[in-house]
């Protein structure tokens, strides 16, 4: 999802609504290890979804980084002091990871013809 602010464009990865909840739901993808840099980034993208995309009756956008491997004393430092609601979760390949490398490249070949 394109979010555009201040002559500036940032990608959240995935952008659903929680009907329930009543709240956008942005989902980040990161092929690696969970980093402490993904929470600040996420913590942008809320504040922007809040302020460019929330309606009226919707309540504060929540984040889910989803990475390959987390530490979960890492995860808890990086989210001490933020308010808003994020969460990190792993990720468990159902391929093996040359094969998916493999279907990866196959498909931009694909796309390239």
């Amino acid at each position: 999802h394109r979010l555009e602010y201040n002559g500036k464009e940032y990608f959240v990865d995935m952008l659903f609504f929680h009907r329930g909840l009543q709240a956008l739901v942005a989902i980040e993808l990161k092929i690696g290890s969970f980093k402490a840099e993904y929470v600040g980034k996420m913590n942008l993208y809320l504040s922007l979804l809040d302020k460019l995309e929330k309606g009226e009756n919707e309540n504060q956008s929540i984040g889910i980084i989803l990475c390959a491997d987390k530490d979960h004393l890492d995860v808890e430092i990086a989210l001490q002091d933020i308010n808003k609601p994020i969460g990190v979760a792993e990720y468990q390949l159902l391929i093996p990871k040359d094969r998916l490398q493999n279907l990866l490249i196959e498909e931009i070949k694909k796309s390239e013809e």
